[in-house]
Order: C-alpha cells, then sequence, then structure tokens
C-alpha cells in the first residue's frame, strides 16, 4: 500500500462528516434489525479496520460498547470524540453513528459489541420480573440517549464472553445482568431534548403507518396528541420507504398462512413490484418470498415441539396445503424433516443447533445498512 494512502482516505472520509449545524439535514438511513427466531435479543460482534460514517436510526433500543478506538460519536444533534471503552445506550428512532479516525492498539481491530432489544421487551421483563424492576428507569433515563462511566464499560466488557457464547440463554442472561448493572451506573445525558422529540415524533410516525393498515392509527393518533406529536405520514403515497416497506411486513407477519399475491402487497404499499422487490432485499435482506417461507417455517417449528398437532395439520396452518413441499421446504430449513425434529425435542428436550445459533452468525450484521454501505463504496467519488 501507498504510504500517504492512509491519511488521503482519513482525510476522504472525515470531509464527508457533517458538523453539528449539517448534520440536522443529512437524512438517516433506516436500518431494520430482525431479532433471530428463538431470542428476545439479538447481539453483533463487529470487528473492523476503521468504523465508518454510517447515520442511520431503528426503533430499537441500541447498547454498544466499543473498543480499541478513537474517533467521534453522533447521537441525535451530540457530537463529541470518544476513545477507549465507550459505552453508550441510544433510543428507538434516534439517528446515531460512530466514526473512527484510529485504532488505539494498530495491531488489533476496533471493535463493537452491540446489543439490540425493544422497549416493550424490557418493559415486560421489568413488568414479570421485580429484579428487574429498574429496567423502567433505565428506559425514562436513555430518551436523549446515554454515555456510560468507565466503571459501567468495564462491567460489560466483563461479560463479553457470555455475550458472545452461542447459547441463546446464556446470552440473554449477560444482557439482564448488564442492563440491571447499568440502571445504578453514573451516567451523562448526550441529546437535547429537541433531538430526542424529533426522534419520537419519527417512530410515532412509522408506528402509524403500520397500524393504519391493522385499523388501529386511532390509538396511534390519540396517543400522538397526549405527547404533542401530530402523526402527518398516513397510509398513502407520500410516506418513505421504511413506512411503506413495514405495511407490507405487519401484513406478512398477520397473514402469512394464507395465499397472499404479490399484486396484494404491491397495493398495500403503493409501489410496483419491482420497487417492493427492491425495496424488501434492500432493507430486509431476502426477497419476499424467502421471508414469507422463513415465517411460515418458524412457526410450524413452533408448532411442532409445543403442540401434539398432527404435521399435516400444522403444515396447513403454516401455509403450506401440500405436505410434501412443506416436508420439503422444512428439510431445507432445519436440516431433518418434521418428524424427525419432534423426535428429536421429545428426545433430548431441546431443539437442534442450527445455524442461528453459532457464534458466526453472531458477526452478521441485519443486511439493509450493510448492503447500502457496499453500494456507497462502489459508487465513483
Amino acid at each position: 500500500m501507498h504510504p500517504v494512502r492512509p491519511i488521503i482516505d482519513t482525510i476522504q472520509t472525515f470531509a464527508a462528516i457533517p458538523t453539528a449545524a449539517r448534520l440536522r439535514t443529512v437524512k438517516p438511513q433506516y436500518e431494520r434489525v430482525t431479532i433471530p427466531d428463538g431470542c428476545s435479543i439479538r447481539v453483533y460482534h463487529r470487528q473492523l479496520a476503521q468504523i465508518p460514517f454510517e447515520w442511520h436510526h431503528h426503533p430499537e433500543y441500541e447498547l454498544t460498547l466499543t473498543m480499541n478506538s478513537r474517533g467521534r460519536r453522533f447521537v441525535g444533534d451530540h457530537i463529541a470524540d470518544y476513545s477507549g471503552d465507550d459505552l453508550v445506550l441510544v433510543p428507538p428512532d434516534m439517528p446515531h453513528t460512530w466514526a473512527s479516525t484510529e485504532p488505539i492498539d494498530a495491531g488489533g481491530p476496533q471493535v463493537a459489541i452491540v446489543v439490540w432489544f425493544s422497549g416493550d421487551w424490557a418493559r415486560r421483563m421489568a413488568d414479570c420480573c421485580p429484579e428487574f424492576a429498574s429496567l423502567r428507569t433505565l428506559l425514562r433515563r436513555a430518551a436523549p440517549g446515554l454515555r456510560f462511566s468507565p466503571d459501567a464499560a468495564a462491567l460489560m466488557r466483563g461479560q463479553i464472553g457470555a455475550l458472545l457464547d452461542e447459547s441463546p440463554r446464556v446470552r440473554l442472561g449477560a444482557v439482564l445482568q448488564v442492563l440491571a448493572g447499568l440502571s445504578e451506573a453514573e451516567l451523562e445525558p448526550l441529546a437535547s431534548p429537541a433531538a430526542h422529540a424529533h426522534a419520537l415524533t419519527r417512530g410515532m410516525r412509522q408506528e402509524h403507518a403500520r397500524r393504519a393498515q391493522s385499523g388501529q392509527a386511532t390509538q396511534t393518533t390519540q396517543a400522538a396528541h397526549k405527547a404533542n406529536i401530530a402523526p402527518t405520514v398516513a397510509s398513502g403515497g407520500s410516506a418513505s420507504e421504511a413506512e411503506r416497506l413495514n405495511r407490507v411486513l405487519d401484513l406478512l407477519d398477520r397473514r402469512f398462512h394464507e395465499p397472499l399475491r404479490i399484486a396484494e402487497l404491491c397495493e398495500v404499499a403503493s409501489l410496483s413490484e419491482r420497487s417492493l422487490h427492491r425495496y424488501f432485499v434492500r432493507h430486509v435482506g431476502e426477497s419476499v418470498g424467502r421471508y414469507l417461507n422463513r415465517l411460515r417455517i418458524g412457526y410450524a417449528t413452533r408448532q411442532l415441539t409445543g403442540t401434539g398437532w398432527p404435521i399435516a395439520l400444522i403444515a396447513t396452518k403454516a401455509g403450506f396445503p401440500n405436505l410434501a413441499n412443506f416436508n420439503r421446504q422444512f428439510l431445507s430449513a432445519r436440516g431433518m424433516t418434521p418428524s424427525a425434529y419432534r423426535r428429536f425435542f421429545e428426545t433430548y428436550g431441546h431443539a437442534p443447533k442450527e445455524a442461528g445459533a453459532t457464534p458466526a452468525n453472531l458477526e452478521i450484521r441485519p443486511p439493509s445498512l450493510e448492503r447500502t454501505r457496499r453500494r456507497q463504496t462502489r459508487a465513483p467519488a
């Protein structure tokens, strides 16, 4: 490599990063975070030579521990330098990113341990388990985004082995342990109240678009009114890509067991078939057909282990009217036939290990933002 090339790359990277004044005009990219089947949370183990500027948002909470890295951190309208072990909790729909200048140890990669979880899940844990009642306080305090003390970062660093364990149950236990500790840790609020209100408005708009398709838009409108927020995006042609896509995802989640025509999905999203396919692959990382098949197989898997229903009945309820086709699809997805899968569960008391539970998958990011970054990397300057 040419000796001045890294310097040129750094200059070009930071020339593209907006200042605080310009940041408000940059539209954040929507990232669709998917929680794996059989899991309550998602953990991502990121290792890079340089952390790029990727201004984005998503409806999940994000807890990120950045290590062996220094650069700038952007959360809402907050911009600050970071260095060393940087532990931050970002609330739903708050735009954010890290952008590194260099590793602290040039011999190793820059690392981020990322945990995504939904606010509904955390609140349910607080409601049903008094040991985790403090999670409610943590979520309330997280509205502007939070940076935690070095001691809190050390707490999460000490849990890395469990956070990256191949067992979803071990990972979940480590996340709960960390969150409970953070609810009592020293912290620093980051973004301003205005940035928090803007993020809340963005989240309410997307939720309104989703609920409009299921007859629940009135509830969202009332909630927005109480919060002095007007959800201005309806389920028409003015919706953003994310809102259009969420309508389709909501329909698929509710009616996966029914015969669905692509024309019906296009009508819900107010998109052409070609545009729907492009948006779906961009944000979800796979085609509509593959996503629908995963929903059906996931439902069938739960019924095989949770009920005594005949396999033919499970196939029909999952949306496979043809039993032979169901057997083929299940074998392709799970590595064994439905009957063999049920026998394994009855014999050993747990499901067979699958690719989704392996440590390697912890290094795979939800695909929407990765695909966008690859397109931007290939684009000419």
